[in-house]
């Protein structure tokens, strides 16, 4: 199965990065950090004024896909974003089978004011304060990946930090595992990590599982206005895009698109 493999990887991938830098050395550095997190919460709460929130992804390439956008350019992609009226941004920071790099935050952090999200394959307290180091505002959290207990801790430690997370769920029970951590922000992924498989009912399906006070993010399949609406009557707040945005010639007029300005 891909997660497993990708899980794996990761893994293999944090043993060589701690033993460069150590878990204490990363948290002395924090004590230098010019990048505070923001309050996420805030800006993904859908409004009146603003009710269709974009969690735009900036995405080189995926498993499924391969190399989606070959003329990637990160800094002037998030910029093409915040000209389009975005939110937030999804980064993608794993190198192996999404081509990211985790200085790509700190990287957009420098010329883009919205909020960040790190969006890898989170198994380990270190990856969190890695994500603040570099500038991550939020981080994803996959129920998939994690048992009840790993969610949670990971969760209480990201706030701790001062940070927030995305935790992403694709079945009832993901979404038992979100609601036993505690989690506020619930992505609702349809695409199923093990087979990349899409079911665009699972918001209908889900949604009325989700305690109120919940944000609630749609994820993967998201390509018009049309769709944007719907769910946002719902009860989705947030759309996180990424595979759609990236294929377009004017990003940033794509994004105008889909929020409906």
């Amino acid at each position: 199965m891909i997660l497993d493999e990708i899980i794996a990887k990761t893994k293999e991938d944090l043993e060589k990065r701690k033993a460069e830098y150590s878990e204490e050395w990363l948290g002395r550095s924090l004590a230098f950090n010019p990048y505070p997190p923001r309050d996420v919460k805030k800006i993904l709460a859908s409004t009146e004024k603003d009710p269709y929130k974009i969690i735009a992804e900036v995405k080189k390439a995926s498993p499924s896909k391969g190399v989606i956008r070959a003329d990637f350019d990160p800094i002037k992609i998030a910029q093409e974003y915040e000209l389009g009226g975005a939110n937030a941004l999804s980064i993608l920071t794993e190198p192996h089978y999404f081509q990211g790099d985790i200085e790509y935050l700190t990287q957009i952090r420098r010329y883009v004011p919205m909020p960040l999200l790190r969006k890898d394959f989170i198994v380990d307290k270190y990856q969190l304060l890695e994500a603040l180091v570099y500038g991550a505002d939020f981080v994803l959290l996959i129920a998939k990946a994690l048992s009840k207990k790993e969610l949670k801790e990971l969760l209480e430690y990201t706030w701790h930090l001062g940070m927030e997370a995305l935790i992403e769920i694709h079945d009832k029970e993901d979404l038992i595992k979100a609601i036993f951590a505690g989690g506020n922000i619930i992505g609702i992924n349809h695409r199923n990590l093990q087979t990349f498989e899409m079911d665009m009912s699972l918001c209908h399906k889900l949604i009325p599982m989700i305690p109120n006070g919940k944000i609630i993010v749609a994820e993967s399949g998201i390509n018009n206005h049309e769709q944007v609406v719907e769910l946002n009557k719902i009860g989705v707040d947030a759309f996180l895009i990424g595979e759609h945005f990236m294929r377009q010639d004017s990003i940033s007029d794509e994004v105008k698109k889909i929020k409906g300005m």
